[in-house]
């Protein structure tokens, strides 16, 4: 399992972070969180006023931040500038900003890189929206998780702060119309990928499955 890659995909609330986490600990693996990279960012940016809806703003600070990411499955790390933003990246503010700093070219190459370093040494349980499509095509194992739009709706309210069910549902549907028609690296199942519908399980039977799949795989 050492140089193991396991790419796990789909649309926010499907259980992607839960899930990869709990397996990255039961196989011993490595970490990631990409979507955290790019709520990073974006946060970076409501703290510094860059107009959100300039494209242009956006791709000429994407550079400007400095990032700091932990893949220990117990204890993930994200920082940016050096200061902790575990807690603020997962604020409703964030969630409603990101589609659009993530759609924006220079945010994604920059972020795909960097994710592509960790990725290098292998050993690792990587989650995102373009993990078996862009980020690791060649991983040996590839999930996109699904589940129904009240479910999700129900499972990010409880990650958030600020926002309730209603207001989710609503911002989910958004973000899926954006995630899945944007230019660059849109949200997307790659060909190989096992699709699994979380919607009926709990993280416990989420986990033995996808567990179930990756040793058929690997």
């Amino acid at each position: 399992m050492t140089g193991l890659v396991v790419a796990m995909d789909g649309p926010s609330g499907s259980g992607k972070s839960s899930a990869s986490r709990g397996v990255a600990r039961a196989l011993g693996l490595r970490y990631l969180d990409t979507g955290a990279m790019y709520r990073a960012i974006t946060w970076w940016m409501i703290q510094r006023e860059i107009d959100l809806a300039d494209p242009e703003a956006i791709a000429a600070r994407a550079l400007d931040p400095v990032l700091t990411l932990g893949t220990d499955p117990d204890a993930p790390v994200v920082a940016v500038d050096g200061v902790d933003a575990v807690a603020p990246i997962r604020t409703a503010e964030v969630t409603a900003a990101v589609s659009a700093v993530s759609a924006v070219p220079e945010v994604r190459r920059r972020l795909v890189a960097e994710q592509r370093e960790i990725i290098g040494a292998g050993g690792i349980v990587v989650e995102g929206r373009d993990i078996g499509t862009v980020v690791a095509p060649g991983a040996a194992v590839k999930i996109y998780l699904t589940a129904s739009a009240d479910a999700r709706a129900l499972r990010r309210t409880a990650e958030l702060t600020g926002t309730t069910v209603a207001a989710q549902r609503a911002a989910m549907a958004r973000r899926d119309t954006l995630d899945s028609t944007r230019k660059a690296d849109p949200l997307a199942k790659a060909a190989d990928a096992v699709e699994l519908d979380t919607t009926a399980l709990n993280l416990e039977e989420v986990i033995a499955e996808i567990l179930r799949v990756i040793k058929e795989k690997a």
